[in-house]
């Protein structure tokens, strides 16, 4: 992952102030990282420790108090940025009387995307995302689970270099879950930046190269996530086809040379490649059309990126973020 940094924050703080403007919550506070090309970034920390705040400004929607923050060498909410960002909240906000091909049909259109192209786009997404068999349906009608797959179609239609996902597998089966967990891990092998924030560290554990740990709105950890989770205290032996009792003479060699005590045991799956595991088999039994098959990821998503957008207009021209000191 080389080349410049798709997001850098320099000791930004955001603070939320009263009627009178007196300062009344500091949501961010002196916060600095950078977001790599290529990654799949995790911003973690409990209700109130200020994702929220990071992603609005990061998307434009809120100016730091202070500090400096810059996507794609830019301001957010420039021009040139939206064009190159998807993204996803909480909450999907859909238009309840549009069918999943008029939702992404109307996204589409915002990005100034041609008729053919916006419906080869549409189509491939409905696929993507598992929801072809559904697309004339009024989205209002649809589950939490199939609302958000359509949400997360929304946010892929201007084929982004960035892609802002909050809570991604909200609603979603575990099956859906692990879809979109692959879609992440294929879009970031594909060249694509991703910015996640979850509350389920499953799932951040499972796809993030890096995670970044909020409280108060201050940074309290941040780094590789195999570093930050690696205990260099313990060693494991891992050993396969072997007889218990093989395992129990390593076991009691170890422990000789080690003068301490040695845990002999069986690896764990995962709950999750268990259930998965488990859904695969029955589905193989009951014989083809009982679940939906796989389907790849959007054509139109598996090229480079694209090169960067004309350049902006005088309304969108760079203004320095860094402000002065809070009093």
């Amino acid at each position: 992952m080389t080349g410049q940094p798709v997001i850098v924050a320099e000791r930004v703080t955001k603070i939320f102030r009263d009627f009178w403007g007196r300062p009344r919550v500091r949501a961010v506070d002196d916060l600095s990282f950078e977001v790599r090309p290529g990654e799949v970034f995790g911003l973690l920390g409990p209700n109130g420790s200020g994702k929220s705040t990071t992603i609005k400004m990061i998307l434009g929607l809120l100016r730091p108090t202070a500090g400096a923050l810059r996507v794609f060498g830019h301001t957010p909410g420039a021009r040139r940025v939206r064009a190159r960002l998807g993204y996803l909240p909480e909450e999907s906000y859909l238009y309840p009387y549009l069918t999943a091909e008029e939702t992404l049909d109307f996204f589409g259109r915002l990005f100034d995307l041609a008729p053919q192209e916006r419906r080869r786009r549409v189509s491939e997404l409905l696929e993507m995302v598992g929801l072809a068999h559904a697309r004339r349906r009024p989205v209002g009608e649809f589950s939490k689970g199939m609302a958000r797959r359509v949400g997360l179609a929304q946010a892929l239609i201007n084929d982004p270099d960035l892609v802002v996902l909050d809570e991604p597998t909200s609603g979603l089966d575990p099956l859906g879950c692990r879809q979109v967990k692959d879609l992440i891990r294929t879009l970031a092998a594909r060249g694509k930046t991703v910015l996640l924030s979850s509350h389920l560290l499953a799932d951040v554990e499972d796809v993030c190269d890096r995670i970044l740990v909020l409280y108060n709105g201050r940074r309290q950890a941040m780094g590789p996530i195999a570093e930050l989770l690696e205990d260099p205290e313990e060693f494991r032996i891992l050993l396969r086809g072997v007889s218990p009792e093989v395992a129990a003479r390593i076991a009691e060699t170890a422990r000789a040379m080690a003068g301490r005590d040695v845990q002999l045991d069986h690896p764990r799956r995962r709950l999750e490649d268990f259930f998965l595991a488990v859904i695969r088999q029955a589905a193989a039994e009951a014989g083809p059309g009982t679940t939906p098959p796989a389907t790849p990821v959007a054509q139109y998503l598996a090229g480079p990126s694209r090169s960067e957008p004309p350049s902006e207009s005088p309304d969108d021209k760079l203004r320095p973020l860094v402000q002065p000191p809070l009093p």
